[in-house]
């Protein structure tokens, strides 16, 4: 049994060679490959996307004659560290995603970059960006960051993800004034705090942490997204000034009296409001209730009003 189950190991981990077909081509996709190295591209003069998710590569290599290359995918391998990309000048997206990284580095060469994607590694800080002031997409999502910090050099950054973090304050993001989205989703943050000089976001997302008031929100006039879900609170106010506000998502909260729901009166823009898992759910006129209040809402909860 022992020699049947080595066997089965090593043919698990059978790898495949890159093969090159055409040399003038500019995508080359190689998902779902079974590669387990990065090696025969220097023929490729002319590539701009590679794709290599869901293989077996563990180190970043031989990538240095593909110059022209402009999309880099290498999600869900078994990487540990970001290397040898300093050639890559031209590069706008990179994805590292579903790895084993601990730390961002190395990325000095890469000014061109606009998207970068890093998510689900082993990445406990915020560092070392100070060279991609071109960066419009940052996501962090699921590592184990504890602080917002390092963002000051990134002044384009429109959109940033920090889901499923260890982060407890909401901090160091006023320089980010072109911010238009933000997710600190699943994160240990117990106030809404310091978004005062966001003043282009139109998507804020906070669900499953432990906040407990609505607040500190006044100069976010643009939202169109608000989501609160899974957090601590008691009462819906402090949105009245969101003109825009199209998405209110206060679910699986602790909201038990009615007459906050006149809070929203103000947002004639309202289409869709998710209040199911608080008290005031459980009343049989739910529906009508929000209804008649909010009579131009189009969907409670997951459900269409007619």
């Amino acid at each position: 049994m022992a020699s049947n189950d080595n066997q089965l190991e090593e043919k698990q981990e059978e790898v495949e060679p890159i093969m090159i077909l055409d040399v003038n081509q500019e995508e080359l996709d190689l998902n779902h490959g079974r590669i387990g190295k990065i090696e025969n591209l220097e023929p490729l003069v002319q590539l701009k996307r590679l794709y290599l998710r869901w293989n077996l590569i563990k180190k970043i290599e031989n990538l240095g004659t593909l110059t022209t290359l402009e999309e880099l995918e290498l999600y869900d391998n078994q990487i540990t560290k970001i290397e040898n990309l300093e050639p890559l000048s031209n590069l706008i997206m990179l994805d590292i995603s579903f790895n084993r990284l601990t730390k961002i580095e190395n990325l000095d060469e890469l000014s061109s970059l606009q998207k970068l994607f890093l998510v689900s590694n082993k990445i406990a800080s915020i560092e070392n960006l100070q060279s991609l002031s071109n960066l419009t997409m940052l996501e962090l999502g699921d590592n184990k960051i504890r602080e917002i910090k390092n963002l000051d050099c990134l002044p384009n950054l429109t959109h940033l993800f920090l889901g499923k973090n260890k982060i407890t304050k909401i901090q160091n993001l006023d320089k980010l004034t072109k911010l238009e989205c933000l997710s600190l989703q699943c994160n240990r943050i117990v106030k809404i705090e310091n978004l005062d000089k966001l003043i282009n976001l139109k998507e804020l997302y906070l669900s499953e942490n432990g906040i407990e008031v609505i607040e500190n929100l006044d100069e976010n006039k643009d939202l169109e997204t608000l989501d609160l879900a899974i957090n601590r609170i008691k009462s819906i106010e402090n949105v009245g000034h969101m003109k825009e506000l199209q998405e209110f998502w206060v679910n699986n909260n602790q909201i038990s009296a009615w007459k906050c729901l006149e809070q929203l009166t103000g947002n004639l823009k309202l289409e869709t409001v998710y209040l199911e898992k608080n008290p005031i759910a459980s009343d049989i006129q739910y529906r009508k209730k929000i209804m008649l209040t909010i009579p131009w809402i189009k969907k409670i909860d997951a459900t269409l009003c007619h």
